[in-house]
């Protein structure tokens, strides 16, 4: 209910399976939120990439990155086809139109909303190894060039994966975070609305607030951190503490 009352992302709607997992889309993107289990930690779990040929990423994977593993997932993961994983261990899915598997927000023709998926965020050790991996394999394009810090920013044409270099150093203040998975963020063609709209929402329903970054010190080194990624520029957390930026798409 959050991610579609901040957001505007469409369920489902499939109440069966909704019961064990709830999907979320913006019309390109989807997402799957999942109860958490003994044994599972929350936060930004893994992420998913469609390709026209499936066949050809596996043969760049084989080929250039043979101790890199293409497993079938198991018939019980109502969306995920196959799944590999970066030289750094970042699993994600890997499908094509037509596998099996994907339904409801994955399968549906992409609809326009005014706020979309703008980009994820990985910290790694060696985001130079890593952003080559995903742009040898995926064809993904640099937004940019290498910034000062060493991070990298490679997109699809519609969503960037940011690699930003992961420095014990940079958790100064703060807790320390493994190498993962650490934010997505949004765009939007009205910030200043998108944040009026966020103040009225809390108003109405204080089990949909998002929860406070920067409640104290520790907090504050790390929303610092966070702001260092330069696509957000409105920072919060979902109701799970899950990391979130916004940026006024111009």
């Amino acid at each position: 209910m959050f991610y579609r009352a901040y957001f505007g992302m469409k369920v489902s709607g499939v109440t069966e399976r909704e019961q064990s997992a709830i999907s979320v889309g913006d019309g390109y993107v989807g997402v799957t939120l999942i109860p958490r289990r003994p044994g599972r930690r929350g936060g930004l779990d893994h992420f998913g990439i469609e390709v026209e040929d499936f066949d050809l990423a596996c043969s760049r994977i084989n080929k250039d990155y043979p101790d890199i593993e293409i497993v079938k997932r198991p018939g019980n993961r109502p969306f995920a086809s196959y799944s590999t994983h970066d030289p750094a261990g970042n699993y994600f899915d890997l499908s094509q139109p037509g596998h099996d598997n994907r339904a409801e927000v994955y399968e549906m023709d992409g609809w326009k909303q005014e706020m979309s998926i703008d980009h994820f965020a990985l910290r790694v050790r060696e985001p130079e190894r890593v952003a080559t991996f995903y742009s040898d394999v995926f064809e993904l394009e640099a937004r940019n060039s290498e910034t000062d810090d060493g991070s990298h920013h490679l997109t699809d044409g519609r969503v960037t994966l940011s690699i930003l270099p992961w420095k014990i150093s940079d958790f100064n203040g703060t807790g320390i975070e493994q190498p993962a998975l650490d934010h997505i963020g949004f765009r939007t063609s009205n910030l200043d609305a998108f944040i009026a709209n966020a103040e009225k929402l809390k108003s109405q329903n204080p089990a949909l607030w998002p929860r406070d970054i920067a409640f104290n010190d520790e907090g504050k080194a790390r929303l610092a951190l966070l702001e260092r990624c330069p696509h957000g520029t409105y920072h919060l957390a979902d109701p799970d503490g899950t990391l979130i930026d916004v940026h006024q798409d111009h």
